[in-house]
């Protein structure tokens, strides 16, 4: 059985070793064909705390590690860069 795998922005690093990630999801409206956005926040573990916020990040299944976190981080996909933060 394959593991789920997603990607998402970093939102959140005030915890140790774990990072909050919003994950967007876009569908249409069967009935009006309106595109609705959608947004969930997934609880991460990241073991070495390398991830900052802004990062576009790849997150994979894994066994439960706490009450909330059932996530761990799989690779950083893109680095936010310092002048976007500021804005």
């Amino acid at each position: 059985m394959a593991l789920k795998e997603k990607t998402g922005i970093v939102v959140s690093v005030k915890m140790q070793k774990t990072i909050v990630v919003n994950i967007e999801n876009r569908t249409s409206h069967s009935k009006y064909a309106k595109v609705i956005g959608k947004t969930k926040r997934y609880k991460v573990h990241d073991e070495s705390s390398s991830a900052q916020m802004g990062d576009r990040v790849l997150i994979q299944e894994s066994r439960p590690l706490s009450k909330t976190k059932r996530w761990t981080l799989k690779e950083i996909l893109l680095k936010a860069s310092k002048l976007d933060l500021k804005e």
